[in-house]
């Protein structure tokens, strides 16, 4: 259709078409509500699944940095050892008293050094202990992770199964609907809808009141939208409104109660 076939369309051919868009549109929210926050969920336990083995990856890297410093530190102490037992025989060959003090020196010294290094092994011991656990912990949360990242995706992989050529076939009649409605028309409802929390751009009549903020109408208000002469919106919420009976949604009607009848009793005059 021609932009100027678009614009020759009667008010009611666009409020008709209008009301069928929004019908398409609300049909393909259902099937992405369907999805409901699924794909949030995936994206979410990737990330931690990332994030978990970086832990794995760090907590190795820590675990072979302290290894290493431990290796370090018996050499150290190999060394240490060696040199108090060459001190130590070395008393026996000593000529004054100032020769065997620096050597007891020595010896204190490299003992005191001995036991640095025992400690400083202990205390990497400990923290190789408190990593293997803290591997052992993140080992047991990864998998608990890509059990339930295997279940989201495959409950995921499913609904979009289920709703792919559904979704498809609504894209593809939103589309054509909307190459008949006019482009400043088509904009504005889409404003309209975007901004609408429920995703609705235009609603009919329910018991005198807008279908999308539930505000009533004016009487000449509904009367304006039941002759169809001109696109009329909700002044409280800004949606465009269409006359039920022209959307084809049979609405009911509610019965106002009957007045009771109510006759006064005329008194008679006593003869």
């Amino acid at each position: 259709m021609t932009k100027k076939d678009v614009k020759e369309l009667s008010v009611e051919e666009k409020l008709k078409l209008l009301y069928q868009l929004q019908t398409t549109l609300s049909a393909i929210d259902e099937n992405r509500a369907l999805r409901g926050e699924l794909p949030n969920e995936v994206q979410d336990l990737e990330d931690e699944l990332a994030g978990l083995n970086t832990r794995v990856e760090r907590i190795e890297n820590e675990t072979k940095e302290l290894q290493d410093a431990v290796a370090q530190k018996q050499s150290e102490i190999s060394e240490a050892q060696a040199s108090v037992e060459r001190y130590k025989a070395q008393l026996d060959d000593v000529k004054n008293n100032r020769e065997y003090d620096t050597l007891s020196k020595e010896i204190e010294f490299q003992t005191l050094e001995i036991e640095l290094c025992n400690k400083k092994i202990r205390e990497a011991n400990d923290k190789v202990e408190s990593h293997r656990k803290e591997l052992e912990q993140t080992q047991a949360d990864i998998e608990d992770h890509k059990k339930a990242l295997d279940d989201k995706r495959e409950e995921l992989d499913r609904i979009l199964q289920e709703t792919r050529e559904e979704e498809a076939q609504l894209k593809e009649k939103a589309k054509a609907i909307e190459e008949r409605i006019e482009p400043r028309l088509l904009e504005s409802f889409l404003r309209i809808r975007k901004g609408a929390h429920n995703g609705l751009g235009i609603v009919y009549v329910q018991r005198d009141a807008c279908g999308g903020c539930f505000n009533k109408i004016p009487p000449q208000r509904q009367l304006d939208i039941k002759m169809h002469k001109k696109i009329i919106v909700c002044e409280y919420c800004g949606r465009i409104l269409i006359d039920p009976e022209l959307a084809g949604v049979k609405v009911e009607t509610e019965e106002k109660p009957k007045r009771r009848r109510t006759t006064r009793r005329k008194k008679t005059e006593e003869e």
